[in-house]
């Protein structure tokens, strides 16, 4: 099945703004979030396809919103790419034990996000 419903994730309104637009303009429907604890909020009421989340945000991090998603049997199946600056092996191997799926790096380009989408 094609994804078709992605949640976006950042703090950032400027770099909201951008993701959203390129998945927009890829024709999928966007829902967004601008933290972790909302984040998982929208997870279980819009049920997206793929989750695109920043890591460093206040309150609830993206590592521990990835964890609380994966381990949330309602979410436990949406695939979570972090859209992060963090780019240290460190960083990949946490991300995977927090469930994430992948990792794209900031800056990055439209292509990456869109293929990540569609490795999901």
């Amino acid at each position: 099945m094609a994804a078709s419903k992605i949640l976006v994730v950042d703090d950032s309104p400027v770099e909201l703004q951008h993701l959203k637009g390129i998945v927009e303009e890829a024709g999928y429907q966007v829902v967004t979030a601008s933290n972790g604890k909302e984040a998982l909020e929208k997870a279980k009421s819009f049920h997206p396809d793929v989750i695109l989340m920043d890591v460093v945000m206040d309150g609830v991090d993206g590592f521990e919103a990835c964890r609380n998603i994966t381990s949330d049997q309602s979410t436990a199946n949406i695939p979570v790419f972090f859209v992060t600056s963090k780019n240290q092996k460190a960083d990949r191997v946490w991300g995977e034990l927090q469930g994430g799926k992948g990792m794209i790096t900031k800056p990055y380009t439209s292509d990456q996000i869109l293929q990540a989408i569609n490795e999901a």
